[in-house]
């Protein structure tokens, strides 16, 4: 006879139809991941014939076809309505005394195990037709957490069977064509983590918002992890780079609430405030960090997918545990052989921001709905306005044209759900319900990068999809220009041979924001705006130092993890005194001048004794990178370098910090923006590995224009990369490259611009043409005809 429990050391994957998809995986990585060092609490699971046995003698499956009978979904009243009838009758129903019994015996034995009385348990519910490659059924049905006592266990399994049927969970199977009667419910029972004592979170063996396939991305909380589910906390953020296990990306969330045990049987948790002190803390050390990155990859290679996992730190014994792992549900099954760009083709007014999910576009009427019992005032394609969502609310969910939260992060159930159906979705806007009036007309854009946008209005966008299957590559490199380090996953995609611009300009402007002599000379500051400024932003930092150096690495090594092993080269800061008068405390140390453009930029700076302390920063970041993070695919490219001796000087103070051109393959490069680097090109090459042309600098410094100044001569059209002074230029610099076996790319705009330019670079022999991210594909096809043509 079938039993009614199996304990985790009976279970493996292929028990899925009795115990469901969780509870399965449980028994999996308990039975055969324990000798890899991965640590799962044990537990048992009531079975699917239990289940059956249940429905069965109390004669509930001809009840519910009978209230469920002509039901449509979309009517979300009527949902409710029925669903809340189903579920009644469940719980009306007599548990059998039979399945009391068997789970009696098995709970009074994991209390053994456990040397307690009573163990505290986790009983979650576990669908068998859940966490299929394709269908996640997150949050479908009900989890109950610090049960103690049999009594309260077998009461706890009584309302996981009743919520097979909650609202959501009928809306969800319905909307993917399960049949509910072809499913069955499992109980799981599990030793809890005591993590209401430290920490807990979700990670993933994949980016989730691009697919990226060789980072781990971590959510952390403290507390109890349903918080982090539930998107009542932002969580913090970190990325673990697989082939090198180094951190390359972290951001710590406002984690104001802490689920804690509650001695109370009939509220066994409950939320208490957490010091504001603590709230921008790390809520686990990196060496955890890094533990649960190696876990998720040993995971992952388990079971040859991408996997979507729940971990906890138990504040007892100080050991983090794994409790739940299921396939990866929508990058996994992407194809990537498309490649879909949204783009706003006009800008409005910002309302708010927070984090992005995936990368589309999404505008409506504004919706706002602060509590579930209002949701059937929700109308289809409305944007979705809210504090933060349930799985109760996935009817609305899977109509709205975008969704706006509150609360979460990158791993809440708004989340998780609109990534699934393909909504566009923005969380952890704080202010949104309270800055987007009911009503309104809004655009939420998550297609900018890591930050997600909601505009007033209704503005236009396009999207553009083009398969990459067939497209063959070049011989001549095609390369990117990046700089924005939240985008780098998503641009990998795009077929390329690297970057051949990553600029640190980005980083600064929008992850450091302020002067790198302000932080270095932060206790001389007298001002008390922007001592204020600097004080927010580098907020859980003790060195203002450290700060610049860490964010700097973390924005570099994003770019060259995207693209590793291929080559990325880094071009060193190139600001113009005005900008960088732009940033936080930056007045001070900047001059006046009357043409930036052509003053104190590049390489000029780097040596000069006013800001040789703020380069070493930067050299310290990028060492950092390279050494520490394991990303020697990175290449330095030193820019605006007027003379050779520049050049020389630049690299001995590079080399006293650790970046000595030719140790562990490290390569420096020189743009070739002024006439005098293509003049003395023999000169330049005996110094560096390679060129990079910049043809924006290099045609206002060879025709004699500021770019910057625009004016008439602009709109003449004399200033244009295809003016033949420059074309000469560059064609003459290609041959000094092959004559002394030099790299010779270009990073300007010319070949984005201009596709009979990019086919001019391949005639003259270029090695690689690096281009935003755009026009990649439309000139790859262009290189590959010319090249073509030239063959013959």
């Amino acid at each position: 006879m079938p039993k009614f429990i199996k304990f985790f050391n009976e279970l493996r994957i292929k028990d899925v139809p009795s115990v469901g998809g969780k509870n399965a995986s449980l028994g999996e990585m308990y039975q055969k991941l324990s000798k890899e060092g991965v640590r799962v609490p044990n537990g048992f699971a009531t079975t699917a014939f239990a289940y059956d046995f249940f429905m069965e003698k109390a004669g509930l499956k001809k009840e519910i076809k009978k209230i469920l009978k002509g039901l449509d979904t979309h009517d979300v009243e009527d949902l409710m309505k029925r669903g809340a009838r189903v579920r009644q009758t469940i719980m009306n129903a007599e548990f059998p005394k039979e399945l009391e019994k068997e789970i009696v015996i098995a709970y009074k034995k994991l209390s053994k195990e456990y040397k307690m009385a009573n163990v505290d348990v986790a009983v979650r519910s576990s669908a068998t037709a859940e966490d299929l490659p394709d269908a996640s059924f997150a949050g479908q049905q009900d989890t109950y957490l610090n049960i103690t006592g049999a009594e309260n266990v077998i009461g706890a399994v009584h309302r996981c069977i009743a919520s097979l049927f909650t609202n959501r969970a009928i809306s969800y199977r319905v909307d993917k064509g399960f049949d509910h009667f072809k499913i069955a419910l499992s109980a799981g029972i599990q030793k809890m983590a005591r993590s209401d004592m430290a920490a807990s979170g979700v990670m993933f063996s994949i980016d989730t918002e691009s697919g990226f396939q060789n980072a781990v991305l971590i959510n952390s909380i403290y507390g109890l992890g349903e918080n982090i589910v539930q998107g009542k906390v932002n969580p913090d953020e970190f990325y673990v780079f697989k082939p090198t296990g180094a951190i390359i990306s972290r951001s710590i969330g406002r984690k104001r609430l802490r689920m804690v045990y509650n001695n109370d049987s009939a509220k066994p948790v409950k939320d208490i405030r957490v010091n504001p002190a603590d709230q921008r803390k790390q809520s686990i050390t990196d060496a955890q960090v890094k533990q649960l990155a190696k876990w998720a990859v040993v995971i992952e290679k388990h079971y040859k997918r991408p996997m979507d996992m729940e971990w906890a730190l138990d504040g007892k014994d100080k050991k983090l545990y794994i409790i739940q792992a299921r396939p990866e549900t929508v990058q996994s099954q992407r194809d990537y052989n498309v490649v879909e760009k949204y783009k706003l083709e006009k800008r409005g007014k910002i309302i708010v921001s927070g984090q992005s999910v995936g990368n589309k576009i999404g505008s409506g009427k504004a919706n706002r709905i602060m509590d579930i019992k209002d949701i059937k005032k929700f109308k289809p394609g409305d944007v979705l306005v809210t504090d933060m969502t349930d799985p109760d609310w996935e009817p609305i969910m899977k109509i709205a044209s975008a969704i706006i939260t509150d609360k979460g992060g990158r791993t809440c159930h708004a989340a998780i759900i609109s990534r699934e159906m393909g909504v566009p979705c923005i969380v952890g806007t704080e202010q949104g319900s309270k800055k987007i009036k009911n009503g309104v007309n809004v655009t939420a854009s998550c297609a900018e990068g890591e930050e997600g946008f909601i505009y007033e209005g209704l503005l236009p966008f396009k999207v553009a999809k083009t398969s990459i299957k067939n497209l063959k590559r070049p011989k001549t490199k095609i390369m990117m220009n990046v700089g924005e380090p939240d985008q780098a996953f998503t641009d990998s995609f795009i077929p390329n041979d690297g970057v051949g611009l990553a600029r640190l300009e980005f980083i600064i402007n929008n992850y450091i924001k302020i002067h790198p002599l302000a932080l270095l000379n932060y206790a001389k500051i007298k001002n008390a705006k922007v001592k204020k400024q600097i004080d927010t932003i580098t907020f859980g930092y003790k060195s203002k130092k450290q700060f610049f150096v860490d964010k700097m690495a973390e924005g570099i090594a994003m770019i060259a993890a995207a693209f590793y092993p291929k080559d990325v080269i880094v071009r060193l800061s190139d600001f113009k005194s005005n900008e960088y008068a732009n940033l936080i405390g930056g007045r001070e140390y900047e001059p006046i001048e009357s043409n930036p453009m052509i003053g104190w930029r590049g390489a000029s700076r780097y040596y000069s004794p006013q800001f040789l302390s703020a380069f070493e920063l930067e050299c310290q970041a990028l060492k950092k990178v390279r050494d520490n993070m394991g990303l020697t695919n990175v290449k330095i490219m030193i820019p605006f370098c007027r003379t050779v001796e520049e050049g020389k000087k630049v690299k001995q103070i590079m080399a006293k910090h650790g970046l000595k051109q030719g140790v562990n393959g490290l390569e420096i490069y020189v743009m070739a923006e002024i006439p005098v680097n293509i003049i003395l090109a023999h000169e330049f090459a005996k110094e560096f590995d390679g060129f990079s042309i910049g043809s924006n600098d290099l045609t206002q410094l060879t025709l004699g224009i500021d770019r910057d100044a625009g004016g008439t001569l602009e709109v003449a059209g004399v200033s244009n990369e295809k003016n033949e002074s420059v074309k000469t230029l560059i064609k003459y610099l290609i041959q000094v490259g092959k004559e002394t076996g030099t790299k010779v790319g270009i990073c300007g705009q010319a070949p984005s611009d201009f596709p009979d330019f990019a086919t001019f670079l391949v005639e003259c022999g270029i090695d690689s043409i690096s281009l935003i991210p755009d026009t990649v594909i439309k000139t790859t096809v262009a290189v590959n005809k010319k090249e073509a043509s030239l063959k013959r």
